[in-house]
């Protein structure tokens, strides 16, 4: 009896350690989620608690499989959650076991089927490369001795190996998942197939090359927007002859109308500059006329101004999840009371965004108009009054200032219901980036960077719009290589594919 009430108490407190590392994992992605990327030490506890998690969750499975007793064996039944049906798109394999039928009834006996129970298991079939061998037999006419051949295949690389599937699998593993070539090289090799990393470098130069008229269409897209997401990520380029890297940028133009119900797809242009020098954004802005929702970094100032008109072509909306992250590093240092005031008031304004995201422009002017600016009129009051009391030099001081020489950018989003709170987007779309710096270490070349900014911009508007980027690369590559009329060039456009594709197959 004792031994059984102890076994519960062990399988309780299990489940319940579980339960609290999940909650706090919980509550550290909804911080994350609600006010934009969190800071490197936030990213890294965050992580840790994922690895603690699992181990936990192993070891409560190695535990529950040692255990023989009725009694915990019942309780742990109750405390696994209800799983979650397996997607039906999945194909299925029926596999039917049928009983050994043991009564005295012989030859003669009559079942009658009561009905039947079903498991279903999730599979993993590996994934197999296979050769596709294109024949092209040749016929020569006796009477007038002409040779008639079919023309060959139209294949992505001329005279190369690769098919349009592998090409897609190998930049979206690349650029989307961080996977060198160099690993996947060794992938293959695993096979028995040797692709060295060079020739899979010069096949990427050609899928970069057939994905340039759809980049520069998704580019005059994206800058024709009226409203405008941008930030800058850095990333290390070899420097040829010095034996070390330099600092190259990767920047990110984003439009997204979901968010205010609006017309149009949402899409991702990229860009890649050998610096962060302020004349990058200027050229790579000098077709956009509208709302840019961007940082403080100086290099945006000289858009700001007037033109030579006295027209202001570009209008800033500063981030209020930057501001919220000063607060939250200074809370974090000194646990100020003054900051965790600052950080519970910028909250109330998010919780207002939650409940308008999706909505239309209208609906969320109209609520921003009665609920954000008297909050916002009130949080510049309070701001004000403690920067004042503040040293100039202070972390927390600075924090303040910061939000309140940017005021009327930061409010800018209470003035048109297109605009967001934050710049979250475009910061979402370089966490891919972040990935791929990590396990790349470097780009070769500047070349490399303006690559990899046209697969990066085909691969994340794919995902933007709810597509599988493999897929997506793999046909339009073949349809491109195979003739794809370059007047219908749109229809391969991310936001025109599936519906081309069904088109097409009809």
């Amino acid at each position: 009896m004792l031994r059984r009430m102890l076994a519960e108490r062990d399988a309780a407190l299990a489940s319940a350690t579980i339960e609290i590392e999940h909650l706090k994992l919980q509550l550290k992605a909804l911080k994350r989620s609600q006010f934009g990327r969190s800071s490197e030490k936030l990213d890294a506890e965050i992580d840790q608690l994922e690895l603690r998690l699992e181990d936990l969750e192993e070891n409560e499975a190695e535990r529950i499989a040692t255990i023989t007793t009725k009694t915990v064996g019942e309780h742990q039944r109750r405390a696994v959650a209800v799983r979650k049906p397996l997607p039906d798109h999945l194909p299925r394999e029926i596999v039917v076991h049928e009983p050994q039928i043991d009564c005295d009834c012989g030859i003669g006996r009559k079942l009658s089927k009561l009905g039947e129970d079903a498991t279903e298991v999730l599979e993993k079939i590996p994934a197999r490369l296979k050769v596709i061998r294109h024949l092209r037999p040749k016929y020569a006419c006796r009477c007038c001795e002409r040779i008639f051949q079919a023309a060959a295949p139209d294949l992505p690389i001329e005279k190369g190996r690769p098919g349009p599937g592998l090409l897609a699998n190998i930049a979206v593993s690349k650029y989307c998942d961080g996977l060198p070539l160099y690993r996947q090289s060794a992938i293959l090799a695993r096979e028995g197939i040797d692709v060295d990393r060079t020739t899979m470098a010069d096949w990427m130069g050609h899928l970069a090359w057939w994905a340039m008229p759809l980049y520069r269409l998704i580019g005059a897209h994206v800058m024709a927007a009226p409203v405008l997401h941008t930030d800058d990520t850095p990333i290390r380029r070899l420097a040829p002859g010095l034996g070390r890297t330099i600092t190259a940028r990767f920047w990110v133009y984003a439009v997204d109308p979901r968010t205010y119900d609006g017309r149009g797809p949402p899409a991702a242009f990229y860009r890649y500059s050998p610096d962060r020098k302020g004349e990058r954004p200027r050229d790579h802005l000098a077709g956009f006329s509208g709302l840019l929702h961007a940082d403080a970094f100086s290099g945006y100032d000289a858009l700001y101004g007037p033109e030579s008109d006295g027209h202001v072509r570009i209008a800033h909306v500063a981030c209020w999840a930057h501001c919220r992250r000063k607060l939250f590093d200074v809370f974090e240092a000194t646990k100020s009371p003054i900051a965790e005031e600052g950080l519970r008031r910028i909250q109330q304004l998010y919780a207002i965004e939650t409940e308008i995201n999706g909505k239309s422009a209208d609906l969320r002017l109209a609520q921003r108009q009665t609920q954000s600016v008297p909050l916002l009129d009130a949080l510049k009051t309070w701001y004000a009054e403690q920067r004042r009391r503040l040293s100039t030099k202070s972390a927390l001081g600075k924090a303040l200032q910061y939000a309140l020489s940017r005021w009327d950018a930061l409010t800018r989003y209470t003035t048109d219901g297109r605009l967001s709170i934050d710049n979250n987007l475009s910061e979402r779309l370089l966490r891919g980036i972040a990935v791929t710096r990590k396990n790349f270490l470097f780009l070769g070349s500047d070349k490399g960077g303006e690559r990899a900014a046209v697969i990066y911009t085909l691969i994340e508007s794919a995902k933007l719009n709810g597509l599988d980027p493999e897929a997506y690369l793999a046909d339009v590559i073949d349809r491109m290589a195979k003739g794809h009329s370059i007047n219908r060039i749109d229809e391969l456009l991310p936001w025109n594919w599936q519906r081309s594709r069904l088109k097409l197959a009809a």
